[in-house]
């Protein structure tokens, strides 16, 4: 047996600040050591989908995008470049809710990913250079080595635990091949689980107009599913 709070009736006008509450609350709980981790799929030239875990850095309620960061030179940084548009899904057994939105993607603005990539352990910066996500590497001590290479380069010890402390005065900037994403939702669809699996299921929809990098949004309508 369990309780949870089921979607309200009427339903709410905005989905995803629902969902961001939802994200909030799983991360303000910590039932779980990552709840930001989504699934986030994409597509290739052959049709065929592709899915992984990332993390989810926030849901931006208005004008409404998910945003989140990874190598641009990856299998899903290429598929995004040829069809931006992918399918996110974000799960949390322990709560009883799930959140799915669908949508078009645009790369974040490079001040934004600089900004980000400045907040990063040095650790991970190094790891962020010395990665050609996603290609071939001989062994794992190649990878290794070129890791080395890297923090070599910028004049750094070679990574180990992230709470090791900063080298004083140095200065990793964002590589050119990485960087921020928003996925903005066309569709959100939250699910919250029922007793005797008489789940709650509401799909929203609305239109994305191109607008530059950017889209407009048009008036979001919902619709409940069967579960």
């Amino acid at each position: 047996m369990f309780r949870t709070e089921l979607l309200t009736d009427p339903l709410p006008r905005e989905p995803l600040e629902l969902a961001a509450t939802w994200l909030a609350e799983a991360t303000r709980r910590a039932d779980q050591p990552n709840p930001n981790a989504m699934v986030l799929a994409t597509v290739g030239d052959t049709g065929q989908p592709s899915a992984r875990v990332v993390l989810c850095k926030d849901i931006v309620t208005a004008p409404g995008y998910v945003r989140f960061y990874t190598n641009y030179q990856s299998r899903k940084g290429r598929e995004l470049e040829r069809h931006p548009r992918a399918a996110l899904v974000m799960h949390w057994d322990h709560l009883h809710r799930q959140v799915r939105i669908e949508g078009l993607v645009a790369v974040a603005p490079a001040t934004e990913s600089d900004a980000y990539f400045e907040t990063r352990p040095w650790q991970r910066r190094i790891g962020a250079w010395a990665s050609a996500q996603s290609e071939p590497v001989a062994s794992r001590a190649a990878l290794l080595a070129g890791v080395a290479q890297v923090a070599a380069r910028f004049g750094v010890p070679v990574p180990g635990p992230e709470d090791d402390p900063a080298p004083a005065g140095i200065h990793i900037p964002r590589p050119p091949h990485w960087g921020g994403y928003h996925l903005w939702a066309s569709a959100v669809e939250l699910w919250v689980e029922g007793e005797s699996r008489i789940h709650d299921r509401v799909r929203w929809e609305r239109a994305l107009t191109p607008s530059g990098q950017a889209f407009n949004a048009g008036p979001w309508l919902a619709t409940r599913l069967q579960p």
